[in-house]
Formats: structure tokens, C-alpha cells, sequence
């Protein structure tokens, strides 16, 4: 996993972002009809864990979008800095995804009648679940390799070499 570059992560990032909002169209529709008490609305009905399941969808979404803005920075600039945010950013949104995924799987085991919004937005919200977590591997690979340049004045980790905080010279001292 060392070769992993821009041309890796990108079209995983925009398929991320793409398929988060999704997620909030879906889980943001379900939700207001839900809360409307339109269950009988095609496509609404569900079961115990509906409600549950699309709060954690309608989280995860919006998290998973605001971590793939986070990851649209980290492949423009392309630093070590900038990885080190979205590596985190995207952890906890494929945490929360992951909660959503286990809501999903256990709305899928309750049973009952689920409209097709429904089988979709659990559907996505599984698919996001591995390819969050493949994109979060891949930017974790690339923490633990040495890909980013060194950028002037700063040395391992990007911070400053202790030299840089010297005295400066050809001043007096009193």
C-alpha cells in the first residue's frame, strides 16, 4: 500500500461524497414522513428500528459529507498536515456509519414491510459502510508511509527543526 496516491483516493472520495448525499436525500425524506406520521406512506413503513436507523442515516450522511469536504482540501493540497485531518475526519464519520450500518442490518433482521426508499437508503448505508472504511485504510496507509515532501523549514512531521528557534544572531545581549 505504499503506492497510494491522489489517483487512488480521489474517485473513492467522490464516490463517498456522491453516495453521503444520497444518503441525506433519502434519510432526510424518510424522516420528515416519519416524524408526520405518514407511515403508512409508501415507501415509510418499517419497523422498532426504523426511527432509530434513520437519525443515525441522516447523521452519518451529513458527517460523511463534511469529512469527504475535509478529504477534497487533503487532495488539492496534498500534505501531511492536511492527511492527518482527514484521517480523523473520516474515522469518526465511518464510526458513525458503521452505527447506522448495524441499525440497518438489524431494521433488515425485524422484518416487515420496508417501502423501496427504505431498502434503499439501508442498502446505501451498507455499501458506505466498506467503502468509508476502504477509503479510511487508505488514508491510513498513508500516514504510516513516507509520500509527502518536506516543505521548506520543516523537517519530520512538518514541524519547525530546533535550530529554526535559536537566538537570532547579531544582536546584543543586555
Amino acid at each position: 500500500m505504499a503506492g497510494i496516491g491522489r489517483n487512488m483516493i480521489a474517485p473513492l472520495l467522490v464516490l463517498n461524497l456522491i453516495m453521503y448525499i444520497v444518503v441525506i436525500g433519502f434519510a432526510s425524506w424518510n424522516l420528515n414522513h416519519f416524524i408526520n406520521g405518514q407511515t403508512n406512506y409508501p415507501g415509510v413503513a418499517g419497523n422498532g428500528a426504523t426511527f432509530y436507523f434513520l437519525v443515525f442515516a441522516i447523521l452519518a450522511g451529513v458527517v460523511g459529507a463534511a469529512s469527504k469536504l475535509a478529504g477534497i482540501h487533503h487532495v488539492r493540497s496534498w500534505r501531511g498536515d492536511s492527511l492527518a485531518t482527514n484521517a480523523a475526519s473520516s474515522l469518526i464519520a465511518w464510526a458513525i456509519t458503521a452505527l447506522a450500518f448495524g441499525l440497518a442490518c438489524k431494521e433488515i433482521h425485524i422484518g416487515g414491510h420496508r417501502g423501496w426508499r427504505l431498502r434503499v437508503l439501508e442498502a446505501f448505508v451498507i455499501i458506505l459502510a466498506f467503502t468509508q472504511l476502504l477509503y479510511v485504510l487508505m488514508l491510513h496507509a498513508g500516514l504510516f508511509g513516507n509520500q509527502f515532501p518536506h516543505h521548506a523549514g520543516h523537517h519530520a512531521g512538518g514541524y519547525p527543526a530546533a535550530a529554526d528557534y535559536a537566538e537570532p544572531k547579531g544582536t546584543a545581549r543586555v
